[in-house]
């Protein structure tokens, strides 16, 4: 079996950061990717990386060199001009995001809902609470159409979800605030 590693937010909210190729023995039956999307906010440029055992790379390089000839030279420039960053970069867009983090939480205590505060990357998930009535469906369409702020229901994510909402921390803290101020309205009707 080979073990596949999605690892594109080891760099968001996490103090830690890991690769699962770290571990010793790893490279003998894994696999990880990585990318520049979310740790240097370049989605949708499609810059990444892959790492494992040679024969697992190779095997994909192979594979790759017969589907595309390769990315547009401006972003290969970017993406090497931000594989140069220090960590105070790193350091000061992770300040941004627990900001935000912070208002985030304030919505999902307002709305009751429980969560882990040690969650890592561009998300935060919270749990409905018991005694809500309705799924996340519901309560994402009383927040869009109640109140004007669009949480994204856990469920579009599989029925696992299906008591979870998601805030994204890719809005600036003031929006987030705003969001809280219009929910508190919005609830007190």
């Amino acid at each position: 079996m080979l073990v596949v590693h999605d690892n594109p937010y080891s760099f968001i909210r996490n103090p830690k950061p890991m690769s699962l190729l770290s571990v010793e023995g790893a490279k003998d039956v894994a696999i990880e990717l990585n990318s520049l999307s979310k740790s240097h906010n370049m989605a949708g440029w499609r810059v990444g990386m892959i790492g494992g055992g040679a024969e697992r790379v190779d095997e994909i390089l192979r594979f790759r060199s017969n589907m595309d000839s390769g990315m547009f030279f401006p972003m290969q420039a970017a993406a090497a001009v931000a594989m140069e960053l220090d960590q105070a970069w790193y350091d000061e867009l992770n300040a941004a995001y627990y900001s935000r983090q912070e208002k985030a939480w304030a919505i999902m205590d307002f709305l009751g809902c429980t969560y882990a505060r040690d969650q890592a990357g561009l998300f935060l998930w919270g749990h409905l609470p018991e005694s809500a009535e309705g799924d996340c469906y519901t309560w994402s369409d009383r927040l869009l159409y109640d109140c004007g702020v669009f949480v994204t229901p856990g469920g579009i994510f599989g029925h696992q979800g299906d008591r979870y909402l998601r805030i994204s921390l890719c809005s600036p803290a003031a929006e987030l605030e705003k969001a809280l101020d219009k929910i508190k309205n919005g609830f007190a009707k």
